[in-house]
């Protein structure tokens, strides 16, 4: 659980630099790497791609997930 929220964190503050300059604080940025790593392990099974079990293949797909969710926020609330 810990690695969860360590990662997630680093996650969601990365998407949110990456995304828009700013995150939306920690918490959110926290939440927002957590569902942002099931998102991106989901999507990469469903693309039949494995990244690893360490901590870089982690943070990659929690990151990677964490853009998409952050992209797809912005496309619902009109901001590109």
């Amino acid at each position: 659980m810990l690695w969860t929220l360590l990662i997630g964190g680093i996650a969601g503050w990365l998407a949110g630099k990456i995304m828009r300059g700013e995150g939306f604080g920690v918490i959110v940025d926290i939440l927002v790497g957590v569902v942002g790593g099931w998102l991106g392990g989901w999507l990469f099974g469903k693309l039949g791609i494995h990244m690893g079990n360490g901590l870089i293949g982690s943070l990659i797909v929690a990151l990677i997930g964490s853009v998409i969710l952050i992209w797809l926020v912005h496309m619902i609330k009109g901001k590109n």
